[in-house]
């Protein structure tokens, strides 16, 4: 149960808002959950069937909504610095799939009312703050996630999620600068472009569906 909520709070920091545009921190997280809640209470049953369409039903809210750049710059730190721009937009978007493809189908295993967004404490005027949340485990227990937002210009994107004073960012950058020392940032990303079942096109990366080409473009345009 523990890894599913990672599971599930890792998506649901990608979804971000219906409106993020118009929403303060807190606002962001409470639209997303209902984003979510009301497309498996209405989807359920035809998104556990059809993989596309689960694939679709998040990608749709989740491209334009989270500051994935931002994100990517995280995670792979000095090898960010370190990157052309090729390898940075490719990471992006391998990346975003392969954790789309790996997680997406274990949303439809969570119930969404055992999140509960607690009041916002923090503060707005900064460029980044957090949104704090309980999720409530089978045996009754709460554990804390915390979302991390940044602004951009006038409006929030998430880009970053601790569940029990463990960073996403930090945990996938710890993974990942230990296999780039191992191999290499070339080969990584080749990796993470055939677990998401991308085609290599001269030198750049497209993917095999319809969602999957439009990622690469988005990403590419960020």
């Amino acid at each position: 149960m523990y890894r599913l909520v990672i599971i599930v709070v890792s998506l649901i920091l990608t979804l971000g808002a219906a409106d993020a545009r118009a929403a303060g921190p807190s606002d962001v997280i409470q639209e997303a959950v209902g984003l979510l809640t009301e497309g498996l209470d209405t989807r359920r049953e035809e998104l556990a069937a059809d993989e596309e369409a689960l694939y679709s039903f998040i990608d749709d809210i989740l491209s334009p909504r989270f500051d994935r750049r931002f994100a990517a710059s995280l995670v792979l730190g000095k090898h960010w610095r370190k990157a052309d721009d090729e390898q940075k937009d490719r990471f992006i978007a391998a990346f975003y799939a392969t954790l789309l493809h790996k997680y997406a189908s274990k949303l439809l295993e969570f119930e969404m009312d055992r999140i509960e967004i607690m009041p916002y404490r923090g503060d707005a005027t900064k460029m980044t703050t957090d949104v704090k949340t309980r999720v409530r485990l089978d045996d009754g227990t709460n554990i804390l996630v915390y979302y991390t937002l940044v602004k951009r210009k006038d409006e929030w994107r998430m880009f970053d999620v601790t569940i029990e004073g463990v960073s996403y960012i930090f945990s996938f950058g710890t993974d990942f600068e230990q296999e780039i020392r191992q191999t290499s940032l070339e080969s990584v990303i080749k990796r993470l472009e055939n677990d998401a079942g991308f085609v290599a096109e001269t030198g750049a990366a497209d993917k095999a569906t319809a969602v999957e080409v439009a990622t690469v473009k988005a990403a590419a345009n960020e």
